[in-house]
This record gives C-alpha cells, structure tokens and sequence, in this order.
C-alpha cells in the first residue's frame, strides 16, 4: 500500500532533503526543523514582506480608484483585492525562502508524510461551510446589530465585491494557513528539540503573530483570532496536513465575506476592529463553530484511520 491509499505512509524522501531539516516520525508542525537564526528569518519576514507589500498595493489601488485616503479601514474592491495579492505574494514569497532554508520540497510544507490530498480539503470544505453557514444564522438571530451590518443591498460595488471575494479569498485563506500554520509554527518550534515544547512555542509564536496582523484593537476580537489560530494548528496535528484548516479557512472568509458584504447597504465593505467593535456574542457563536468543526475533522480522522 502506497503514501497516497495510506496516509501513514511516508513519501520517498526527495533527493534534496536535508535529513536533519526532515523528520517525519514527529508530529505535523514539529516535522521540519530550521538553525535558529534561519527562523528567525521566517517568522519576521512574514510581517514584513505582507506589510510592505499590502501597503504598496493599497497606495496603487487608491491611485487607480481616486482615493483620498487609501489607508482607511472602508474596503473598497480595489482594497479587496489588494488585500488578498498582497497575503497570496507573502505566502509565495516566503515559502520559497522556508523551503530553501530547510532544503525541503516545498510540498513538505502542505502535509508529511502523506501528499496533499484535494479530497480532504473539498471534504472539509463543505463540512465547514454548513457549520460556519448555520453560525452565521444563529448571529443573525440573536445579535443582528453585532456584526455591524447596514441591511441587505445589491449594488455595482456590491457586485464586484463578491467578484473579488469568490475569484481571491480563497487563496488570500490558503496562503494565511501555509504562512502561519505551515511555516511559522514549525519555524518557531525549531527552538526546542522536544516535541511538545516544540508544539507549544510553535503554537504560541504563530497564533500571536496571526493575531497582531490582523490589526485588531479590540480584546474580544484578538482573543479570537488567537483562538481560532490555535483551532486550525490542531487540525494540522491531527491531520498531518494542511487541507482541514485551510478548508475551513476558505469557508469561514467566504461565508462570512459575502453576507457582510451582501449586508453592507449596497456600499463599501467598513471593517472596524477598534476596542469596543468585537461584538461579544457573536465571537463565542463563532468560537463555538470553531469548536465544531475541529470536532468533525477529529471524528473524519478517526474514522479515516478505522477503515
């Protein structure tokens, strides 16, 4: 039975595999091992380059729109879409710098020992995307104003920023989870020989720092994005790969993007993150939803491994 019908199989190691930088029998995250100074690298490069980058696209996206201030928090789809490039670059970017470092195929970074598998990813997909959809109607029931929503409205900016929401969110969500779940955790972990230590700095640096760049000023909201960071670390624990967490990432942008959206007025998209914007009630449904669906990949998994 080969890696790809078992996925407790490990690949043929490639030829330009550092053995030390490799090593399968510890756990997803823990797996690949950089010098110190090597991860250092990583861990403020992914910052940086997405700072640098998301501000140079913002300044070409308020030239090209006539922006006055193209540095306010109103998401314009020109904004949007800045946004999402700017996050996909910095995932390729940085990837071909860890992959380099570590002298592994950069696939090493999506799963071990086992290859990607699509399948997972569309199958946690779904999963997610009714669990985040029925989330998503409980907030509207029990706390419509939280959200910030205007009410339902369809116009020309709605339209295209559902274009660019279904064309680029999907990839902004994958390259999030290759930057922070994929190469920050283990990049952090490399400080500690012991796998669970190793786990834990990983799990620690790379949720903090998910956190500190999503620019939020608000306690509840940073406790989320936090929580939701470590959610989707555990995934890639339990699954050796990324395509659960990613596939819930896709899902939760999506679905909660597009009914933002939709809810807007018909105008701009206004992301407040402001102390006092975190909207209490509707992070714990959220939070709650994480749990879930962290939950059904524990029970896929299980199952998976049974047959």
């Amino acid at each position: 039975m080969n890696s790809q019908t078992n996925p407790s199989a490990p690949d043929a190691v490639d030829p330009g595999t550092t053995a030390r930088a490799l090593d399968d029998t510890r756990p997803f995250g823990t797996h690949i091992r950089l010098a110190w100074w090597k991860s250092l690298i990583v861990i403020v490069a992914i910052p940086v380059m997405l700072l640098v980058l998301q501000l140079g696209l913002y300044l070409l996206a308020g030239l090209v729109g006539g922006d006055d201030d193209p540095l306010e928090s109103t998401l314009t789809p020109l904004k949007l879409l800045a946004a999402n490039i700017s996050t996909v670059l910095t995932a390729l970017l940085v990837l071909a710098l860890f992959s380099s470092f570590a002298r592994v195929p950069w696939r090493r970074v999506f799963s071990s020992p086992r290859r990607f598998d699509q399948r997972r990813l569309v199958t946690y997909f779904a999963g997610s995307a009714v669990l985040v959809g029925a989330g998503t109607a409980v907030v509207a029931v029990v706390a419509p104003d939280a959200p910030g929503w205007v009410g339902f409205g369809v116009s020309g900016t709605t339209v295209a920023m559902l274009v660019v929401v279904f064309l680029t969110t999907p990839l902004q969500s994958a390259g999030e989870e290759i930057m922070f779940r994929g190469m920050a955790l283990p990049a952090a972990g490399s400080w500690f020989s012991a796998v669970r230590p190793a786990f834990i700095a990983g799990l620690v640096v790379s949720s903090l720092s998910f956190a500190a760049l999503h620019g939020a000023g608000d306690p509840w909201l940073i406790s989320y994005y936090v929580f939701l960071s470590v959610c989707t670390a555990l995934m890639g624990l339990i699954t050796r790969g990324l395509e659960a967490a990613t596939g819930f990432h896709i899902a939760n942008n999506l679905v909660t993007t597009t009914v933002n959206v939709l809810m807007a007025g018909g105008g701009a998209l206004v992301v407040d993150r402001r102390e006092g914007a975190g909207g209490g009630p509707t992070l714990i449904v959220l939070a709650v939803v994480n749990v879930a669906v962290l939950v059904f990949v524990w029970l896929r998994e299980r199952a998976h491994r049974a047959r």
